[in-house]
């Protein structure tokens, strides 16, 4: 092995783990602002996945082009979802809405199976082929783009909720929820709003997320136990967390394919969880609790 492939390997394992973690960032946004835990967020993300596979079969559309639209139906989605289904569960315990959130999971899966049956599909795009020379360093157009785009969708969240009004009072409900309540602010309709969003993100990170792998109905219980290996290294409710675990977890799975085996990736994925709880249960970016 040299150390230009290793350098390779990293370069793509970071671009796929910021992929990772604007997928992550939808579930950690959820979890931060509503408290619950979205237990179908990856078959989410497989749907988004065999939305922009549908749109490219039907009409030849660039999955980027794709994911404007299908993340608008998301974010339509997601609020209604929240509004009208989740919403009467905020207030029950955590069992009722992990059942909740499981049966919309399974659901899912067998609707995708039942539409679109058990074979893998993907799109075929002509920069899929294509690489960028640095050097010694061959950086993937595709996955150079995907994470471009991943990036910049992270980045518009993030100034979202720092600068927008709607921004700064879904803050004050994560912060306070009863004092939210108290000054006025409509907290269900926020709720739906967030939930929304984060469904935004996956449905992006899953139009991307299909440039490089093939989907089948089963890859959503992979991406949901996925999104939460993320977010509990980045740290719960932490949106700087989510990015950096999603970074982490792409080089670790990058570098355990090339110096183990591919199929031994979740086992280093799960060992760096690991390791992150023993020394910093709150996780690398989250908050102790008080």
């Amino acid at each position: 092995m040299t150390w230009d492939l290793f350098a390779n390997v990293v370069i793509a394992g970071t671009l796929t783990g910021l992929i990772y973690g604007l997928m992550a960032l939808g579930l950690s946004v959820i979890f931060g602002v509503v408290r619950v835990v979205n237990f179908a967020h990856g078959e989410m993300m497989t749907v988004a996945m065999f939305a922009a596979v549908a749109l490219f079969s039907a009409w030849g559309i660039d999955p980027f082009l794709a994911a404007l639209p299908i993340a608008a139906a998301f974010f339509l989605l997601g609020y209604a979802l929240q509004a009208t289904i989740i919403n009467p569960f905020i207030t029950r315990p955590d069992y009722m809405q992990f059942m909740l959130l499981v049966a919309v999971a399974i659901i899912i899966v067998n609707a995708l199976l039942i539409v679109f049956g058990p074979d893998a599909r993907n799109v075929q795009v002509d920069y899929q082929l294509e690489s960028i020379e640095i050097g010694p360093l061959l950086v993937d157009v595709a996955r150079l783009y995907a994470a471009g785009m991943a990036l910049a969708c992270a980045a518009a969240l993030f100034a979202f909720f720092r600068f927008s009004l709607i921004g700064k009072a879904i803050r004050a409900c994560a912060d306070n929820h009863l004092g939210a309540k108290v000054v006025g602010l409509n907290v269900k309709h926020l709720y739906a709003f967030t939930f929304g969003l984060g469904a935004a993100c996956v449905a992006v990170a899953g139009c991307m997320m299909v440039l490089l792998v093939d989907v089948s109905p089963p890859l959503g219980p992979y991406y949901t136990l996925l999104a939460f290996v993320i977010v509990i290294i980045g740290g719960l409710g932490s949106m700087t967390g989510a990015l950096l675990g999603g970074v982490l977890i792409g080089m670790s799975e990058a570098v355990a394919g090339l110096f183990i085996t591919p199929s031994a990736k979740s086992m280093v994925s799960f060992a760096l969880l690991i390791v992150v709880l023993l020394f910093r249960p709150q996780g690398l970016l989250g908050r102790a609790p008080r």
